[in-house]
């Protein structure tokens, strides 16, 4: 009796460890959670991360808290993001960039966007104005087209991020049209529309968080890049009206480390989605950056990447944009 009596209390035991991980999903989340953005304060992934944010603490009834880590395009959040514990406590809203363009044009990288994160939702999609300093005389895609190729020296063109997706849209734009620019790189798409509408620079791609800018008249709009018309703008015609087969958008995705346990990604995909599925949150992502909440499923959201990466893989070779 004595001996069976060990042997209960050992597998009674081994039990209740083994349900510990469990448990543990179960109580999720019981602390705060850590929200990693990779730009600055002030650009649409952030106006955008504040507001999941926000109403993903009220849902969870737990602290959300915004950490804005820059650099090299999104590689710093991500390896931080990547080497954290796979627990559901670090989270990172990653732009596309991040994970489809990087590794293709980084030589170095510390972690593997495609091994090292897991997809949980994607959250928004938002297309770029192509904007000009007002000083710059031109209110047309195809006046600014002219001018460009006149301009000597060539007028300067402020970017996020070499590699980033306001880099590329004005590279394919440059090969279609046919000028050249002198590429000024900032830490973000809000620094280099700060610089824009400084007169430092006079051309970029501004993102939805520029939509004040347009409306005061500090940036000039010229056309959008996605493939239909801005509801916010649509006055402005799209890039693509002038350039057949034109478009560029962007989706912005929520990641955890890789290892996080499947229901602690399916509770996060499935509170997130119920979030942006409401119209004051939608709304509010729209006023705040003329975005759009792009609610897709697992399958949808991890072709999408799939498809992305194997597109940015062929330009980047194409357009042979390396950094070292």
């Amino acid at each position: 009796m004595r001996r069976f009596s060990l042997c209960a209390i050992a597998l009674a035991a081994s039990l209740s460890v083994a349900a510990l991980p469990a448990a543990a999903q179960d109580a999720y989340p019981n602390r705060p959670i850590k929200l990693l953005v990779p730009i600055p304060p002030g650009g649409a992934p952030d106006v955008v991360a504040r507001l999941v944010g926000q109403y993903l603490s009220q849902a969870v009834s737990q602290p959300v808290i915004i950490e804005n880590r820059t650099g090299a395009n999104g590689n710093l959040a991500g390896e931080a993001a990547a080497k954290a514990a796979p627990d559901g406590y670090t989270l990172i809203l990653a732009a596309d960039s991040g994970i489809v363009i990087n590794p293709h044009v980084y030589a170095h990288m510390s972690f593997d966007p495609m091994k090292d994160l897991v997809p949980i939702t994607s959250v928004a999609t938002n297309q770029f104005v192509l904007s000009v300093n007002p000083k710059v005389p031109v209110k047309t895609l195809p006046e600014f087209v002219a001018y460009a190729k006149k301009a000597n020296p060539p007028l300067t063109f402020a970017n996020g991020g070499v590699g980033s997706q306001h880099f590329f849209a004005m590279e394919q734009l440059k090969q279609r049209a046919g000028f050249k620019l002198l590429n000024v790189t900032y830490r973000g798409g809000t620094p280099a529309m700060q610089a824009t509408i400084a007169g430092e620079t006079q051309v970029l791609f501004a993102g939805g968080e520029s939509a004040g800018q347009f409306e005061a008249g500090t940036l000039r709009a010229l056309a959008v890049s996605g493939k239909t018309r801005s509801k916010r703008y649509p006055d402005v015609p799209t890039i693509g009206e002038f350039y057949p087969g034109y478009a560029v958008d962007i989706w912005l995705g929520l990641f955890a480390p890789a290892g996080t346990p499947q229901p602690i990604v399916d509770k996060l995909r499935t509170t997130v989605q119920a979030l942006l599925a409401k119209p004051d949150v939608a709304a509010k992502i729209n006023v705040s950056g003329s975005l759009q909440p792009l609610i897709m499923s697992p399958a949808e959201f991890t072709a999408r990447i799939h498809s992305d990466d194997e597109k940015f893989g062929k330009l980047a070779k194409d357009l042979n944009v390396h950094i070292q």
